[in-house]
């Protein structure tokens, strides 16, 4: 994975109860960082560490302004999207560690 590529991504949780959206340039690292807990916070928390949905960009801005307009979205919304790419909701990153 380049580090010119940002990802825009949707992690859950195990029961896919707890959404959480972000934005990284390595998203390998990022998810071996939410799976391992390196950081406190919301992730941490509610265990969300399973990847389910992310797009990818060579434009650092627009991958922050389209993490700002999933996060304002309706979950409806964002379980469509998601449901678009990934009906199963399965993890995208198994076998990645």
């Amino acid at each position: 994975m380049s580090h010119d590529t940002f990802y825009v991504y949707i992690l859950t949780n195990w029961d896919n109860k707890v959404m959480y959206i972000g934005v990284t340039n390595n998203l390998e690292r990022r998810l071996y960082e939410h799976k391992n807990h390196i950081a406190d916070g919301f992730t941490s928390k509610y265990n969300v560490n399973k990847l389910v949905y992310y797009e990818t960009t060579n434009n650092p801005r627009e991958a922050i302004e389209r993490e700002k307009q999933l996060k304002g979205w309706s979950r409806l919304k964002k379980n469509r999207l998601v449901e678009s790419v990934n009906p199963g909701w399965i993890s995208l990153s198994d076998g990645w560690e």
